[in-house]
């Protein structure tokens, strides 16, 4: 059976990006897992590869196929996009900037015509992103854009629990009025579709409650009165499995002991809390609902130890593979 080609970015040349598709290239379970092609520069893979003392080789290839998908060889499509002479670690950069949002780009588009099973992305940073003139604030909106799909869902995995957000990077006073009857029926059709494309059968969803004990009736707020609750009395009406909503303090903990099969977040620190306090290594973020998988480790650029040889690689290997064990649902869809 031949394994699934994953395509992954090398993020921000001055992060911690290229040291840690280093690492992961290096583990004997990526490579039984995926073909994976890297893209990026090789000067600045070369340099990752020397600091991080792993034994690769970078294979230069132009095309996917072309790759050598042997242990011990890293495949890199070559954007040659970084000037060493200007290049520092940890540094915000325009020129790295660029360089990140070109790797993203390329590698979405092997993806849309086909040519790579799923993507698997590194850190990017959003003032180097701003820096460069790249008028996205991160990877979900470059997706978006260059996928032609409207409103991505993010989705956290770990360990088992899955959770989606209703809102993410918006304010806390703007998420307030994003809490609608409307939204929440909405996302979560489109979240249960996106569960039935990943193979998740069976079991049910729990929204999340917004105010401490979801509110006490009305006692402290009114959302779940007004929107939370009669969304999800509709959507159980119509024959969705869902429930709540159920006090955050409550939820996360439940859905990861198998109670539920997922849980919509209602904001974004909500649901980054719980999955990365369960564990931080292993919160993989999966954006559903276009025609392309797109997994990603869920940490920044770490510019503070970028070029040190220090950053961990799990993140990055559970990504690789998680996107190794979805990719074959995208191609039955």
């Amino acid at each position: 059976m031949s394994k699934p080609l994953i395509v992954i970015p090398m993020g921000d040349p001055a992060g911690i990006g290229p040291e840690i598709v280093a690492k992961a290239l290096a583990e004997p379970k990526v490579f039984e897992a995926a073909e994976c092609v890297i893209i990026g520069d090789k000067k600045v893979m070369e340099q990752a590869i020397e600091i991080t003392g792993v034994d690769l080789k970078v294979e230069t290839i132009k095309e996917p196929e072309e790759g050598k998908f042997e242990a011990g060889i890293l495949n890199l499509i070559d954007l040659d996009n970084i000037d060493m002479d200007q290049f520092a670690f940890g540094k915000v950069s325009g020129m790295c900037g660029k360089a990140a949002y070109d790797y993203i780009a390329e590698s979405i588009r092997l993806a849309n015509e086909g040519r790579a099973d799923a993507v698997a992305t590194t850190p990017i940073n959003k003032e180097a992103l701003k820096a460069g003139e790249i008028n996205f604030i991160g990877h979900t909106e470059i997706f978006s854009a260059l996928t032609d799909t409207e409103d991505p869902l993010t989705m956290f995995e770990t360990n088992g629990l899955r959770v989606f957000f209703l809102t993410r990077h918006v304010s806390l006073r703007k998420m307030l009025d994003l809490i609608t009857k409307d939204r929440i029926k909405d996302y979560v059709k489109r979240c249960l579709e996106a569960l039935r494309r990943l193979g998740v059968e069976g079991g049910t969803m729990a929204i999340a409650g917004l105010n401490p004990h979801c509110g006490e009736h009305g006692l402290f707020g009114d959302e779940e009165v007004n929107e939370i609750t009669p969304a999800v009395l509709e959507l159980q009406a119509e024959g969705y499995p869902v429930t709540g909503p159920i006090g955050a303090d409550s939820v996360f903990h439940q859905a990861a002991q198998g109670r539920y099969n997922s849980v919509l977040s209602l904001y974004h620190d909500q649901g980054h809390i719980a999955t990365k306090t369960l564990d931080f290594d292993r919160t993989i973020s999966i954006t559903n609902g276009m025609p392309i998988l797109r997994t990603s480790v869920d940490h920044g650029t770490a510019f503070d130890i970028a070029g040190k040889g220090e950053a961990s690689a799990v993140s990055m290997i559970e990504a690789i593979l998680l996107a190794a064990k979805y990719s074959p649902c995208f191609k039955q869809a």
